[in-house]
């Protein structure tokens, strides 16, 4: 699909306010994150800001602000928000379903490469186990998500 010869990307994408709140409520999540690792762990990694896991979930945050911020602008009864909202449907499922059995399936087999380390058999690299959601991860994502749009937007 081609641009109208009126229409520039870079200058155009940052004056759309769905895009921006989309992209606030995220940062605004993974920062949440931050805090309360800091707090619970009573240490600072990086990681937190830019891995994936956590409280809050940041996909659910995400989705969810450009579910709502789109019912706002256009609508909850337009095929927009009906598409905004099983982005986020979907992505929430998957963020607490199969990436979170990835991250189990990953402890389960840490588990046993240490235990084949210690036996002296293997050297391998840990696999992230921090992959995916509890459904309550998900669930203050959905609630921050709305939250955070309504005072933004």
């Amino acid at each position: 699909m081609m641009l109208h010869p009126r229409h520039s990307f870079g200058p155009e994408i940052w004056h759309n306010r769905i895009f921006l709140i989309t992209l606030m409520v995220w940062a605004l999540a993974q920062t949440t994150k931050v805090i309360i690792g800091f707090f619970k762990e009573k240490r600072f990694n990086f990681r937190w800001f830019i891995g994936t896991g956590g409280m809050p979930s940041s996909h659910a945050a995400g989705v969810t602000a450009l579910a709502t911020a789109t019912g706002l602008e256009y609508g909850f009864d337009t095929v927009f928000f009906a598409l905004a909202a099983t982005f986020a449907l979907v992505t929430m499922f998957d963020a607490q379903g199969v990436r979170r059995a990835t991250g189990q399936q990953a402890t389960i087999l840490n588990k046993m490469m240490d235990d084949i380390y210690w036996k002296g058999q293997i050297e391998e690299r840990r696999l992230i186990e921090l992959v995916g959601h509890t459904p309550v991860q998900v669930l203050a994502g959905f609630l921050f998500g709305i939250f955070w749009t309504l005072i933004l937007y």
